[in-house]
């Protein structure tokens, strides 16, 4: 469904961020993409929605492939037509609206002549509180609310492939867990494709089917899901657990650095 071949990115022309990166969407499936701040995870998904270009960036190499077709350099708005869509992380509203006029912002952009009292039902039956909230000015919602409601603001669009930056951002334990629960039920119910960028490695690759680690603006490691959450690195790295599986503090993670085998 989606194949980024060995991409390269700079900003100003001058600042080279992501250095050959290469990974790819199954259709229907959730895919983590992993990695530390600065890694290069956020780059990677405004290198697919387009987003990037309103930055000073550029793919200078590489291909972006979505559904056969090349969609590098495409505008930001020809992507969401094509069933792309991309939840940005810090919960990027218009304050001043009211929720149901947010979703409604959501529905134009995406428009390709669905019902819109349809796609309301739709967003209001993953989030049923979202509704009982349609006339609450977006300014005053919680930060889980608001992070509902950006995910439903892309839902409401009928994506083919969301794009989730860091979800789980800010939110309570058990907020994350709802949050995640709803990922994967929108992705199993309606077939979304999902690319998830998360430091959340424990909650994202429980959900996931495959994943992808970033440092330094490449691809690291990469695999199944389930193989991942055994792997000794991630367990070290984005879990904080040492081989006998006692948690670790900071200094002793921060020390290890050197034995990281893809480093090697």
């Amino acid at each position: 469904m989606l194949s980024l071949n060995n991409i390269e990115v700079m900003y100003s022309s001058v600042i080279l961020v992501l250095k050959g990166v290469s990974l790819g969407v199954k259709e229907g499936q959730i895919v983590v993409l992993l990695g530390a701040n600065g890694a290069g995870k956020t780059t990677t998904l405004k290198a697919i929605s387009g987003l990037l270009y309103v930055e000073t960036g550029e793919v200078t190499d590489g291909e972006i492939i979505f559904e056969g077709f090349s969609i590098k350099g495409f505008a930001p708005h020809k992507i969401v037509r094509s069933g792309i869509v991309q939840v940005q992380e810090g919960r990027r509203i218009f304050e001043h609206f009211m929720v149901e006029e947010e979703l409604k912002v959501g529905a134009f952009v995406g428009s390709k002549g669905a019902n819109l009292e349809t796609d309301l039902e739709k967003v209001y039956s993953y989030f049923p509180n979202l509704k009982s909230l349609r006339r609450r000015v977006c300014g005053f919602l919680s930060g889980g609310e608001q992070q509902m409601l950006v995910i439903g603001r892309a839902l409401i669009t009928n994506p083919k492939l969301m794009l989730l930056d860091e979800p789980s951002l800010g939110l309570s334990p058990m907020l994350v867990a709802e949050i995640f629960d709803i990922i994967k039920k929108i992705n199993t119910e309606e077939k979304t494709s999902i690319l998830l960028v998360e430091q959340n490695a424990t909650a994202s690759l429980e959900i996931a089917a495959y994943g992808y680690v970033m440092e330094n603006g490449r691809v690291v490691m990469d695999g199944p899901a389930e193989e991942l959450l055994r792997n000794e690195d991630i367990k070290e790295f984005y879990l904080g657990l040492s081989e006998v599986g006692h948690r670790k503090s900071y200094r002793d993670i921060k020390h290890y650095k050197r034995r990281k085998r893809w480093l090697s």
